[in-house]
């Protein structure tokens, strides 16, 4: 095996893949157990990634049964009802349990009248400080810099991953007797902030060795920006009013209805000026936010006296819903020895079909990294020192790694990556959908796919970049083909020629495969959108 620069055959009990607030609440959470723990990012980790270029904020609901039912039922309107309770309530329990631990880790909280902290994250950057800090002082190991291409098997099980060095493109492999990815969503590099490291490549490295998805129809939140610009900060928009480039005032709540937005855009253009700040908030919202507020000084406009034209990017799975399935309650995800946590896997069971943007969002990187890392733990635990010893090896990485036919020209991802952006960045395609448009755009894709596996292939710093655009290509085509079988509309889902909501179609549609992609639905459990108070107080009591 190839061996990591400056290790000999290194070997750990568990691999963390990534480097944001689930993976460093996974590397955190294996450390507790007791497990030896190497965490591996694409970037560096605490400083890459959507998080570190925002604000963070938890769900977090107090343990008060009249609180935590109004908090689940609201998330459960919002998401059209295919949320499920029993993992809503898992996520507040664990978020109101471990969010205070930061507090013992020097994250400055804010502190209330009684002097004690005010548990209220506020900065990505601040946030990320404080875990990547705790992972080190946990006695975990980072290698910033290391992305993951592919994973290693044996017998069916994962026991390890290969990747590669950027500074210098040499490759690496480590051992592990099990593995977190914890890789983000994808956005298929469309520039929304943080982003660009978002493509899809641990749902990828999963469907390689069996692992499936769910939800990926909801794909495609359109975060707004001023045009121009990729500063896709959303939370102020709340305070806007919405006109056509004549002045006439647009209908509807277009901060949450981005369906609608993105039609009104395909008509002409859309202004947005936040004109109803109340006055005496107006210092707080000039306050907040300094990387937004610096985007419109450079534009000389003051968005709450002058109006602006927006555009939109579209934030993908980062702030859709779609991932991996997790199938067990410990964030495992159907293959031995591997996990899945925060964005890189399926968020519908808590914000359905609408965004987890922010508070749902942050409070399942940090639950579902907990769970993830206490099993990746256990299972390490469980297979004993001689699971990596001996040979019987396997990658199982394929396309960009490993053509079925002649090798292509070493930039050849350039043209598969353009041509899957070609297909899920423009509103036209992918914000108001069709059969047609859905079909027309699955074609390149699947030719794209059949390229990429006959003869994508790069070596050095530019595998990944090949990987990249297999990932992204195949998570259009899981996205798509789950976009084709959901015949309605619901949520950021919007479809042209169902544009309205069926109530026989509340399921879950899994999706997966890869030369073959195949989709199925799933039903919901039924007690997760009655209105029972057993299911609600179970928690809380």
């Amino acid at each position: 095996m190839s061996q990591l620069p400056g290790y000999s055959d290194l070997d750990t009990d568990v691999l963390v893949i990534g480097g944001g607030p689930a993976a460093t609440w996974a590397a955190v959470s294996a450390r507790e157990s007791g497990a030896d723990v190497v965490l591996v990012d694409k970037g560096y980790c605490g400083a890459s990634g959507v998080a570190a270029a925002a604000g963070i904020g938890h769900w977090l609901v107090p343990p008060v049964p009249e609180l935590r039912r109004a908090a689940i039922r609201q998330r459960a309107e919002r998401g059209f009802h295919l949320t499920e309770r029993v993992w809503q309530e898992r996520v507040l329990d664990e978020t109101w349990r471990r969010l205070p631990l930061l507090a013992g880790w020097r994250y400055p909280f804010p502190a209330g009248a009684d002097g004690e902290p005010v548990l209220r994250t506020g900065s990505g950057p601040e946030y990320l400080r404080t875990m990547r800090r705790q992972v080190k002082r946990s006695g975990a190991r980072i290698l910033d810099h290391h992305p993951a291409l592919e994973l290693l098997t044996r017998d069916g099980a994962v026991v390890g991953a290969a990747g590669i060095e950027r500074a210098g493109g040499r490759p690496w492999s480590i051992r592990a007797r099990a593995i977190v990815l914890a890789t983000g969503g994808c956005t298929w590099k469309s520039y929304s902030l943080g982003s660009n490291v978002d493509t899809g490549d641990g749902q990828l490295m999963a469907a390689e060795v069996g692992a499936c998805l769910a939800s990926m129809e909801f794909s495609c939140y359109w975060g707004m920006v001023p045009k121009g610009t990729a500063m896709d900060k959303n939370g102020f928009y709340g305070f806007a009013t919405f006109t056509r480039e004549d002045g006439t005032e647009l209908p509807g709540e277009l901060n949450t209805d981005r369906g609608q937005l993105a039609r009104y855009m395909l008509e002409g253009p859309v202004y947005a000026q936040l004109d109803r700040v109340p006055a005496d908030d107006v210092p707080g919202v000039r306050g907040r936010m300094i990387n937004w507020r610096q985007t419109f000084d450079k534009l000389g406009i003051d968005p709450i006296t002058q109006r602006f034209e927006i555009g939109m990017v579209n934030e993908g799975t980062v702030r859709g819903t779609g991932g991996l399935y997790v199938r067990g309650a410990d964030c495992s995800v159907g293959v031995p020895g591997l996990y899945a946590a925060g964005d890189v896997a399926a968020r519908d069971r808590i914000t359905g079909a609408e965004t987890g943007a922010g508070a749902p969002n942050a409070a399942w990187a940090l639950s579902s990294g907990s769970w993830a890392g206490w099993a990746a733990a256990s299972w390490a635990r469980s297979t004993g020192p001689r699971h990596n010893s001996g040979g019987g090896v396997e990658p199982a990485g394929q396309a960009g790694l490993r053509p079925a036919g002649k090798p292509g020209p070493a930039d050849e991802w350039r043209q598969v990556t353009a041509a899957a952006q070609d297909q899920m960045l423009p509103i036209a395609k992918n914000g108001v959908r069709s059969q047609r448009i859905l079909l027309d755009s699955l074609r390149v894709l699947d030719d794209a796919w059949g390229a990429a596996r006959q003869s994508l292939h790069a070596t050095g710093a530019d595998a990944l970049r090949a990987r990249e655009a297999a990932a992204m290509t195949a998570m259009g085509r899981w996205a798509y083909r789950s976009a084709l079988a959901r015949t309605e509309s619901r949520g950021m889902h919007y479809r042209g020629d169902h544009p309205d909501l069926d109530e026989g179609q509340r399921h879950r549609i899994l999706s997966g495969g890869l030369d073959e992609v195949w989709v199925r639905p799933e039903p919901i459990p039924a007690d997760s959108w009655t209105d029972s108070d057993d299911t609600l107080l179970r928690s809380a009591s």
